[in-house]
């Protein structure tokens, strides 16, 4: 249940410097900054989504490790901690590859007019 614990409070902090992120990414396309910046700026709020994806799969896989199942049926904490990124990254690549559509339209496109439209690809 420590874990557990542990993860969630690692949850808030990424969560906020997630939204802050997301909220300067208009301002930071406007700044004239060196490219790489840019994009080290704007990947941010991907990096961090990631990052708290990962640790909510934990946190399930923690969680249902505990009270799900029976103790013959138990995994390993470490074989545990091994598998959750491996199912967040066939998640992620099956969503890049359009298998499925999840998570929603992550395009950011500040010329988009409304986000109604469709954005351009």
């Amino acid at each position: 249940m420590r874990d557990i614990l542990k993860l969630a409070r690692i949850q808030f902090v990424l969560i906020a410097l997630f939204v802050f992120f997301k909220l300067i990414r208009p301002s930071v396309l406007e700044l004239n900054l060196p490219e790489g910046m840019k994009i080290t700026l704007l990947s941010l709020p991907n990096f961090f989504e990631a990052v708290i994806g990962v640790l909510i799969l934990t946190g399930i896989g923690l969680y249902l490790n505990l009270r799900g199942l029976s103790e013959k049926l138990r995994i390993g904490r470490n074989l545990l901690y091994a598998i959750v990124p491996i199912i967040g990254g066939i998640y992620v690549i099956t969503q890049e590859m359009k298998i499925h559509n999840l998570g929603g339209n992550n395009v950011y496109d500040k010329n988009r007019k409304n986000k109604f439209t469709k954005p351009r690809i």
